[in-house]
Parts: structure tokens; sequence; C-alpha cells
């Protein structure tokens, strides 16, 4: 299974510990496949940087592992059910990237379902959805 975490399920588990933690470390250590999209990578950057004063070397090492799974480029994919023009670069990371699921806290987005066929769940449904699989 192929699953796009968004970039506030990164944030959250590494700075919030709890469900998102969980929800990562099943995906590092279980049998997916991580989609980033660079879009993830320069968001997470920018606000572990600047709104957790992160320390550069420590966002450059959580870089690095983001890089270290499969990386969608930036991609100007239109979508007209976006709500948010600040999520379509990385819905589009996720459809191009061919993602079975988009994974992601924003209400905005999980009220939409899905968009061009690609399943849009929280933290939770993933989570259980992996447990399934194992």
């Amino acid at each position: 299974m192929k699953v796009f975490p968004d970039t506030n399920v990164w944030l959250s588990g590494l700075f919030g510990g709890g469900l998102c933690a969980r929800l990562l470390d099943a995906l590092i250590t279980g049998d997916c496949e991580i989609i980033v999209g660079e879009a993830v990578i320069d968001e997470f950057s920018r606000i572990a940087r600047d709104k957790f004063r992160m320390p550069r070397d420590l966002v450059e090492s959580t870089v690095a592992f983001l890089g270290g799974h499969t990386v969608v480029p930036h991609t100007d994919m239109a979508m007209a059910a976006c709500p948010d023009p600040d999520d379509v670069p990385i819905i589009g990371a996720a459809l191009a990237g061919d993602a079975d699921l988009f994974v992601t806290g924003d209400k905005a987005l999980l009220e939409l379902g899905e968009i061009e066929g690609l399943p849009i769940v929280t933290p939770r449904a993933a989570f259980l959805k992996l447990r399934e699989l194992e």
C-alpha cells in the first residue's frame, strides 16, 4: 500500500507523539511505501524551523530521512475540488505518486472524503487500516 502522510501528520508525529507517532512508526516499519511530496518537505522544513524552532541540523537530518522515501517532485496538477490553493501541490503529489491513501488532520480536506479517486483519511483511520493488513 502506498501512503502519503500530509505535513501535519509528520509534524504531529514528530513533535506531538500519540497516534500520529504510532502511525508513522507503523508506516516506517510496515510493508508500506511512504510517498512524500517536495511540497511536504518544503512545508515541513519551514514550519519545523519557524514555528517549532527546530535546530537546523535536526531539520536537515529529518528532511534527509523524508527524502529517503519515494519523493514526488512539484507538480502543476489542477484540482477544482481542492478547497485551499496551498493544498493543491500536496494533493497533486499524492495523486502523481499514485498513493492509495492520503492521511491528514486537515478538516477541509477530510470533508471531501476523496479527491480524484484518492481516499482522504484521518490518521486514526489509516492506523486502523494498517492494523487490518498485518
